[in-house]
């Protein structure tokens, strides 16, 4: 497919979940920026290109950074921060999978990792996407942006939500020096619903996974995990499978 029409579906569809997020029909958005709703429609379509004039003006409608629209990464530029080799693993790959169970809503929730190419010292760029279900149904999708730093055995990452700059959060991931395609870590911060400092036992892999209760159960605290934690007054999550 035609990498430009990829970057206009990308920002296209930015532009639709922005909208739902804060509650807007296609004819609200477009009464904001004196746009007609076929065009907006078409602009979430990815029919009709952005110009920089109304990148910003659709983001200030959405009360967003424009680089919250255009985080799309080319491909080949994604390459340039691999090392020389066909396999992906957790420290070269550009995109990882992210899940936690939920349980105020009792539900696994489940984001999208991307790895950027732009880098500072020995950290990257690094954005996170969770797909939430409110109470009421209504589906949507925080952001958030920020760096993630590799080591030996562990790999970090630092995020802010982008819909609230308060709310920090740290995932800490086990780097696997065997080859697999998942790894445990900790996610842990302020949680946007009750704002209450929180620490989630999370599961991180390099492919896509399908819902299952296999799944679900691999992200509960054992009893195990909930007696050593209680021994020793922190929550410990360890990477055995």
């Amino acid at each position: 497919m035609d990498e430009h029409l990829n970057i206009n579906r990308h920002i296209g569809g930015r532009i639709r979940a922005y909208r739902k997020t804060r509650g807007l029909t296609i004819a609200q958005l477009a009464e904001r920026i004196h746009k007609s709703r076929a065009t907006v429609s078409k602009y979430e379509t990815g029919e009709i290109s952005l110009d920089m004039p109304m990148l910003f003006t659709l983001a200030s409608a959405l009360n967003i950074t424009p680089n919250q629209l255009i985080d799309y990464q080319v491909e080949r530029l994604a390459e340039t921060i691999k090392p020389q080799s066909n396999l992906t693993t957790f420290h070269n790959a550009d995109q990882l999978y992210f899940y936690f169970y939920d349980g105020r809503y009792n539900r696994v929730k489940d984001g999208v990792i991307k790895i950027l190419p732009d880098k500072e010292g020995n950290q990257h760029t690094a954005t996170l996407t969770i797909s939430v279900v409110t109470p009421n149904g209504r589906s949507s999708e925080i952001y958030y942006i920020g760096s993630v730093t590799y080591s030996d055995r562990l790999i970090r990452f630092s995020f802010i939500n982008q819909y609230n700059t308060l709310e920090e959060c740290l995932l800490y991931i086990f780097n696997p020096l065997e080859l697999r395609d998942s790894t445990y870590g900790l996610l842990c911060g302020i949680s946007s619903s009750d704002m209450r400092p929180c620490a989630i036992k999370s599961f991180v892999t390099l492919s896509p996974q399908t819902y299952s209760e296999k799944l679900k159960e691999a992200l509960l605290l054992t009893k195990a995990e909930l007696k050593a934690s209680s021994k020793l007054n922190m929550l410990v999550v360890d990477n055995l499978l």
